[in-house]
């Protein structure tokens, strides 16, 4: 089969197109004929310095396509029914082989393209504001990054929970678009004093929850809190590691929050069902994905530059 790979890690132009042996299928497997790639931020982390279980390595959490064949074991899967997958790695790839437990039927009439964004990104963002944020109608929230597959999906869904949604983002382009999600107010991280924008625009008062993809900004998602306060803390897509001081968050009783997606699918079907919800939600148009862009599987390198230069606004897909 063909498939994005690397040899060593580094930036975009370490990925080649290539052959490579199909994977082989496991009694508890599927395999799935990949036909749309929703390329994650922890996509180009690990591309740019993760771990790498095999040289070649094929990068990707996610994928959707149509089975092909499925193992022995396996009783609630069949050859011809589109699904969604996640995995470590392997999407970028026209073939995946992954445990049937780790897919989601896609549900009728929704379109491939949409349901390979939709479980880490609309999943992520569903745990971060209520699982663990436990956001409340009339509360207020600040989205980092809005633009971006988490952030899209947390503004659309903090907008119809009642709330009132702050968002940042990196250009007046990217702001004026976000009002049409569900955005009270906007923020251009690059020109203007996060924190105190937030303040402002909640009259001192500071907001109820955080949610934060980027890592680098956790400084003045500390500052934009209110009173008991909660953060989201869910990647780092800034990139750029700091020390980060949580001493203020003693004087407000506020609270900082990890959350990862992955462990919560491997310790519960909470979190399955979940996905499969909004996998649900977004068929009947109550949520929308928002693809920028698709490129073929042979241009993955120019697809994950895309997304390093934050010029994307939504998911870029890869399309075998």
């Amino acid at each position: 089969m063909k498939a994005a790979v690397y040899h060593q890690t580094g930036a975009p132009e370490v990925l080649v197109y290539g052959d490579v042996p199909d994977p082989e299928l496991t009694p508890d497997g599927v395999r799935v004929a990949v036909e749309a790639v929703s390329i994650e931020g922890g996509d180009t982390l690990n591309r740019l310095q993760g771990d790498m279980p095999a040289v070649p390595h094929i990068v990707g959490y996610q994928c959707a396509g149509t089975i092909t064949e499925v193992g022995a074991d396996v009783t609630d899967r069949e050859v011809g029914q589109q699904v969604v997958a996640t995995m470590m790695h392997g999407s970028h790839a026209e073939q995946v082989v992954v445990p049937a437990s780790s897919t989601w039927p896609v549900p009728d009439g929704l379109d491939v393209v949409a349901a390979a964004c939709v479980p880490v990104a609309f999943g992520t963002a569903d745990d971060c504001l209520f699982e663990f944020g436990r956001l409340r109608e009339g509360e207020t929230v600040l989205v980092q990054a809005g633009g971006g597959g988490v952030g899209l999906a947390a503004i659309q869904l903090a907008h119809r929970a009642g709330a009132t949604v702050l968002t940042t983002a990196s250009s007046p382009e990217k702001l004026e678009r976000l009002g049409a999600y569900g955005a009270d107010h906007t923020i251009d991280y690059r020109t203007d004093d996060v924190a105190a924008e937030a303040r402002r625009l909640t009259d001192g008062r500071g907001v109820d929850l955080v949610l934060d993809s980027v890592g680098s900004t956790l400084p003045a998602s500390i500052a934009s809190l209110a009173y008991r306060g909660r953060i989201s803390y869910v990647g780092n897509a800034g990139r750029d590691v700091q020390p980060v001081d949580v001493a203020p968050l003693m004087g407000g009783s506020q609270t900082l929050q990890g959350v990862f997606l992955g462990a919560e699918l491997i310790t519960g079907r909470r979190a399955y069902d979940n996905i499969a919800r909004l996998l649900g939600e977004v068929a009947s148009g109550d949520l929308e994905v928002v693809v920028d862009r698709t490129y073929p599987l042979s241009e993955a390198a120019a697809a994950h530059a895309r997304m390093e230069a934050r010029e994307a606004f939504g998911r870029v897909v890869l399309v075998p």
